[in-house]
This record gives structure tokens, C-alpha cells and sequence, in this order.
């Protein structure tokens, strides 16, 4: 069985670095210096996080999209 999960990504110019997030399942975030990379840890961490819940994979998910807040600093 395959499901699909949505990751987050950001680049940080400060370290350099890709930033990956799984937002709906707990501990799901890494970082890799290229979006291949990037993927590839993405798949391991999420696939650990799963084994150490597997209820996580029979919830059901409802990605709806991202929104930009922009606050004055």
C-alpha cells in the first residue's frame, strides 16, 4: 500500500541547507544542501516516524494549501 504525504520545504539562506517538514506527522523533519537530498531523508525520517506510530498511516489526510502572513517588523 503507498500513500502520499505533503512535505514543506524552505530553503535557509543562513545555514545553506533545505528544510523539509511534514507538518501532520510528529518528529517528520529534516534537512539536506540539495532537494534530491532533500527527498531522500525526507522518505527515511518519515517512514521511521511511522513505524514508531503506525496509526499515523490509516489517518486521513486533507491537504487544502499554504498561506504567506506577512507581518512589520
Amino acid at each position: 500500500m503507498k500513500k502520499t504525504f505533503t512535505a514543506f520545504i524552505e530553503y535557509d539562506d543562513e545555514s545553506k541547507l533545505y528544510v523539509g517538514i511534514i507538518p501532520n506527522v510528529v518528529g517528520a523533519h529534516t534537512q539536506a544542501e540539495t532537494l534530491d537530498e532533500l527527498q531522500r531523508n525526507l522518505q527515511e525520517v518519515l517512514e521511521l516516524c511511522l513505524e514508531e506510530n503506525p496509526e499515523i498511516a490509516n489517518e486521513p489526510l486533507h491537504f487544502i494549501g499554504t498561506q504567506q502572513v506577512e507581518i512589520a517588523l
